[in-house]
Formats: C-alpha cells, structure tokens, sequence
C-alpha cells in the first residue's frame, strides 16, 4: 500500500549537481564554496542582511541565545506552542524559560499573554517568538512591546521560510532569525540550519562559535567555550539546489491548504488553521480543529487515516504542559480557565501536506475526514 506522507523532502535534481560539485573538487570537508554561496543565497532571498549556515536550527537558536547574553538564571519569554527545540536551548544555558500563550487568530504568541508576563518580569534577556506551522505571528504587536521595555526578539522562523508578514519576511524582524532544513521543512538540506541577522558583528561570532571558537593564532588556540556547530560543504550544495525550487514548493503548499479548505466548507465542526491576514504563510503544515463537543476526535481521525497508511500527527504539545518544563511559569492569554495553546493542542490534527501528494492521494485524504463527519 502506497505511503501518503505528512511533509517528506522533494528533490528535484539541482541538488545533485552541487553535491557533485563538492566531491568533484574534494570539497566534502566542512565548509567550502557551496555553504558560501547558501549563505550569500539565503541574505539574497529573505534580505535578512547577513547570514551563517549552521548543522541544525537548533544550533542556530542555541547560538541566538549566546549572542544576545542569556545565561544562567536570565529569564526568556517563548511561544509555549511549539516544538521543543524553541526552548531546549534556553536550558542549555541554565537559563529560565516563561512561557506564553498563544492567540486564537493565528495560534501564535499572544500579545496580550505578552504583556502579562512583562507585568511580573520587566526584565528579561529576550524573547523567543515562533511563526507556528508557517504563519506569521502580529509582529507589530509584538514588537512594540519589546521595544517598549528595550528587549531585543530572537524570531524562531525554522517552519516558516518563505512566509511574509507586511512584505517582508520572517525571520527578518528580531535582531536574530532562525530557520531550519530539517528534512520536513518546506526546503531541506537533510537537516541543517541558518541564523541571520542584520548586524554583520552578530553573525561573525555565530561563525567563530560555530567552528570551536578557535583564536586568530598560528597554533590551535581557544580563549572561550565553542561549539561544533557550522554547515557542511555537501549539505550546503543540497540547500542550494532546494532554494531554487522554494518558489515552487510554496505555491504547491498553498495549493494544498485551499484544497482541504474548500474541501471541508460544508463541515461545521471543522475549521482550518487560521491565517494571518497581513502576512503570506508558506503553509508548512495544513491543519484543522474539530469543534469542542463534536462526536469525532483528533485521535479518531488520525487513526482512520493511518489504517490506510497515511501519516498525520497531533498539534505540538504546549511546552508548559511537558514533564521536562514542569513547574516553569506561563502566562495565558485568558483571563482563567483552558489557555488557547491547549485548546489547540486539544482539538487539532496536522493533515498530510507533502507536495508530491497527487490528486488521487488528496482525494483519499479528504475522503476518510469526511466520511467520519458525515456517518
């Protein structure tokens, strides 16, 4: 039976060609002309400024974090809807994670749980704000509040590459960015990363901390911690290769996110997830919500499209509620009583958004979701 993939990587040729590339020149070491180029690629295409390609977007956050001088104790607002890797890097500095709620129009980090959590801590290091599944978050709002208290924006856009918010693109608001090429992204590099920012000092330290931190010496020398964290030359000629067809892959995402929203019209108890109206999301992951109340779970429909071999997968578990964060402080964007990020998490289910899915394969989809609906 054919497998129909949540979001697999799609390659297209061009890929090959770079990695070739590295082999035929021998350049297969880390770094080399291809993670040149990516970067120089990347700053064309987002205009984020300046760029350094890393080994994961994790690095890249944890990287952020360093640069922007959390350490031990600071505290650090993040998106509490989210996959774990926009925190995991907090920890790694022994620093204190805060979370916040999201807001129902674009399930993003709520402004008004923002400015809760200011109310209690006027002080914190940074804030960590994640584009969930590709939609832009209401960073005017947003932004306005930090700069109110002069707190400086790490923007986790690792799902949202390619997504704009006022024209411009995400990513590009904090002084740091994140995206990454994990192999589920809407463009890969197997896996892999980039921080960028518009200050050229900020990325050349990501760029000495990503390779070890090695003094400008003869002999290997090193006057501070640093991290094996920088991009491959081989990886790199797969980034270049899959931003070629960026373009193309968002408007088969776009495509795919109209389908099943025309699709389940008629269907009261479900709504699609919500878009940002000042922004252009690169829909990453399609997903949907059942209404409270309704008959038909999240699980149950995650389960019938399984029987058939087709993957899905739950919203992202709010961090607030996972074991390894317990005891941490959210902020709700409630006044008391369910927050938004659970209610989400509650009612939702990520749909198959591979751009390779063909028609007969959306047909399959939309037709076991709406023979639970309709029984």
């Amino acid at each position: 039976m054919k497998r129909i993939y949540l979001s697999s990587p799609t390659m297209h040729g061009d890929e090959q060609r770079f990695v070739a590339e590295a082999f035929d020149t021998n350049w297969v070491a880390p770094l080399g002309p291809n993670v040149n180029n990516f970067e120089t690629e990347m700053v064309s295409y987002t205009g984020c400024g300046y760029a350094a390609a890393l080994s994961a977007g994790t690095a890249a956050i944890h990287l952020g974090l360093k640069l922007l001088g959390v350490g031990q104790g600071d505290v650090v607002f993040v998106s509490s809807l989210t996959f774990s890797a926009s925190c995991n890097p907090i920890a790694y500095e022994k620093a204190v994670p805060v979370f916040i709620d999201s807001e129902p129009d674009t399930w993003n980090m709520s402004p008004a749980a923002l400015e809760k959590a200011f109310e209690k801590y006027p002080h914190p290091k940074a804030v960590v704000v994640v584009h969930l599944y590709g939609t832009p978050a209401k960073m005017d709002e947003i932004m306005r509040i930090c700069e109110r208290h002069n707190v400086p924006i790490l923007e986790d856009a690792a799902e949202s590459l390619g997504s704009t918010y006022d024209g411009k693109h995400t990513g590009t608001f904090g002084r740091i960015g994140v995206y990454s090429f994990n192999g589920n992204k809407i463009i890969t590099t197997s896996g892999g990363g980039m921080l960028v920012s518009g200050e050229e000092a900020l990325v050349q330290e990501a760029r000495i901390l990503s390779t070890q931190a090695r003094d400008p010496a003869r002999h290997y020398q090193h006057s501070r911690i640093g991290y094996n964290y920088r991009m491959s030359n081989v990886i790199a000629g797969i980034g270049r290769g899959q931003l070629m067809h960026l373009e193309e892959h968002l408007r088969l995402k776009k495509a795919i996110y109209q389908r099943y929203r025309e699709a389940f019209s008629d269907i009261r108890e479900i709504s699609m997830n919500p878009l940002n109206p000042r922004g252009d999301a690169n829909n990453w992951l399609s997903c949907m919500t059942i209404r409270e109340g309704c008959d038909v779970t999240p699980d149950q429909v995650m389960d019938a499209l399984d029987a058939e071999n087709i993957e899905s997968r739950p919203i992202w578990k709010p961090m607030h509620l996972q074991p390894v964060f317990a005891g941490y402080e959210f902020f709700n964007h409630n006044e008391s009583g369910v927050s938004v990020s659970e209610d989400i998490f509650a009612r939702g289910v990520c749909l198959p958004s591979d751009i390779k899915n063909t028609d007969a394969d959306m047909d399959q989809v939309i037709g076991i979701v709406r023979g639970l609906f309709n029984r």
